[in-house]
């Protein structure tokens, strides 16, 4: 059966709810304590997608993160690395193609600058929070307990990984269809450069450097419709909070935050070296 068409921009459907899940194991044969991975699951994940895989294992293996392996007494292999090994050059091949035939005109170095700007964790980690993939990813309790969910390696990775299991079940030109509309999205959102600057590890060094604290991120509200959410996020340091921020994922909502906050620093000091917004 053909794929369903690309869904405009991320739409994320509502997952079934949690007590009419039935207790299964998952595709690959293990139980595990997170969402369980049954069909009516995957269906939710293949829907955001708009792809429809015959074979729905490659999918759940594409969910499975380093840190559960041991405690479900998996192989190495089960884990979702190898996915994420093939869908990083699928991503690659596909992002190259795209930017070779859209930009005639551009140099080797800016096509090459173009496509890390693309291909990097923090682009992928967004990509990942808006297909809602931390709702599925399957993460050992420590991994989970530190924030794995919305963490922007994990994510990223397990979007790679998806890439891969959709490279392998629909082939190539499935994949550029999915990727085409947003990769395209994301250069139109960045330009060359790619996201903005890691505000986040400046805030976290500075906080650091002359208090000693760490900062710690704490959701305040969301507001819109799935596929079109403003998120709002608070940045604290030792139970003060310094300041807040809003973007349509909670990652860009932090980096709104921590940037507030670094001008508010900033300008405590007297200095002006926070680069203005683009």
């Amino acid at each position: 059966m053909p794929p369903p068409a690309h869904p405009p921009g991320l739409r994320r459907p509502p997952l079934p709810s949690s007590p009419t899940l039935p207790t299964l194991q998952t595709a690959l044969g293990v139980r595990m304590s997170n969402l369980t991975l049954d069909d009516a699951t995957l269906e939710c994940l293949e829907a955001r997608l708009g792809v429809r895989f015959e074979d729905r294992t490659l999918l759940a293996q594409a969910l499975v993160h380093r840190s559960i392996v041991n405690e479900a007494d998996l192989a190495d292999a089960d884990s979702n690395e190898r996915l994420e090994f093939l869908g990083d050059a699928a991503l690659g091949l596909v992002a190259a193609q795209l930017l070779f035939k859209r930009y005639p005109d551009r140099s080797e170095g800016r096509l090459t600058h173009a496509r890390a700007s693309l291909v990097n964790l923090t682009t992928l980690g967004e990509i990942g929070e808006e297909l809602g993939l931390g709702d599925f990813v399957q993460l050992g309790r420590g991994e989970d307990l530190s924030g794995g969910r919305s963490r922007a390696s994990v994510l990223g990775r397990a979007f790679e990984a998806v890439l891969g299991a959709v490279y392998l079940d629909q082939g190539l030109e499935v994949l550029r269809e999915l990727l085409g509309p947003i990769l395209i999205r994301e250069l139109n959102r960045y330009g060359w450069e790619g996201p903005a600057k890691d505000y986040k590890s400046q805030l976290q060094e500075k906080l650091q450097a002359t208090q000693g604290a760490t900062p710690a991120y704490v959701l305040v509200s969301v507001q819109g419709p799935d596929h079109d959410r403003l998120f709002t996020m608070a940045v604290q340091a030792d139970d003060q909070v310094l300041a807040s921020g809003q973007g349509s994922s909670k990652q860009r909502a932090e980096q709104a935050a921590a940037r507030a906050a670094l001008a508010e620093l900033d300008e405590g000091e007297g200095t002006t070296d926070v680069p203005a917004a683009d």
